[in-house]
């Protein structure tokens, strides 16, 4: 039986069907939310905490859709499936001021990492990275925490972790990794998806501080919101885009380089920028872990 893989979770066609039900069952699920709450339902799609993995269930569906899988209804809101506009002012609720230039790291005060866990910070992060971070904004699948760093007078930057690379051929070298046991594992993997500093501010070693900050507390948050803690982190670095000098400065370790290649290349086309793999253990002994039979 053929069977589809989305967010980390393979779909059966029987499963499908179910999906394309919900999807045509307007009166009850009249919503694209609604749909991926009874999906969670009908499936015990659920995380370590047992909470219906609704965010996840959100994204397969649209990628359900793009794959020309199911059929969607209408989004209630316009929103381009959950992009955000580039703005070209900065957002409202920022209230760093520059108007000295910082040239010091001591210079900013204390800086305060601070989880995302109200409506106005999300909109602020979701907005800062839309603006400021090339790669834009995009709806992460599967667990994710986001964090603002604050400094005395403002935010001064933005950063996600999120579920790992389903495939990484450097990183699985180093852990050890066969796939059947990367599949067991994954979950212990998490990726520093997206890091911004606002474009104005140079100040040298304030990169490395903030993930010095982040990586100190990233265990204990995730362990809180999801109900275990991971044991090690990963990130990928841009080659042509940038040297990964903060990386290196925050004792992150540089292990190789994707090949360009999407998981869709078939034909070897590279089409893809090269990236370099940095690993950081959360966990001494996280090969022990990562390689342990199930």
């Amino acid at each position: 039986m053929s069977t589809w893989r989305f967010c980390g979770r393979d779909f059966s066609e029987l499963e499908l069907e179910l999906l394309r039900a919900l999807c045509a069952d307007r009166a009850t699920c009249p919503t694209r939310s609604a749909i991926a709450r009874a999906l969670c339902l009908a499936i015990d799609w659920r995380d370590q905490l047992g909470r219906p993995k609704e965010m996840s269930a959100r994204v397969a569906l649209l990628r359900m859709a793009a794959a020309g899988l199911i059929e969607l209804p209408p989004p209630r809101n316009s929103n381009q499936n959950g992009r955000v506009q580039r703005r070209r002012s900065e957002p409202a609720q920022l209230s760093f001021d520059l108007t000295e230039p910082v040239s010091r790291l001591s210079e900013l005060g204390s800086l305060e990492l601070r989880l995302v866990a109200s409506r106005p910070e999300s909109a602020t992060w979701n907005e800062l990275i839309a603006t400021y971070h090339y790669l834009g904004y995009v709806p992460l699948c599967g667990a994710q925490l986001r964090y603002l760093v604050y400094a005395s007078s403002g935010v001064v930057a933005a950063l996600s972790f999120g579920p790992a690379a389903w495939k990484c051929q450097p990183r699985d070298a180093d852990i050890g990794w066969d796939a059947a046991t990367r599949e067991r594992r994954l979950q212990l993997v998490v990726g520093n998806a997206r890091f911004l500093i606002l474009p104005r501010l140079r100040v040298p070693h304030l990169a490395s501080k903030i993930l010095g900050l982040s990586t100190r507390r990233l265990g204990a948050d995730w362990r809180a919101a999801y109900g275990y803690a991971p044991v090690l982190l990963e990130t990928f670095v841009e080659t042509g885009r940038f040297a990964g000098t903060s990386y290196k400065a925050a004792n992150w370790v540089h292990v190789g380089q994707t090949k360009g290649r999407g998981k869709l290349d078939r034909y070897n086309r590279h089409a893809l920028p090269v990236k370099d793999v940095y690993l950081y253990p959360l966990h001494r002994r996280y090969r022990e872990i990562l390689t342990a039979p199930a």
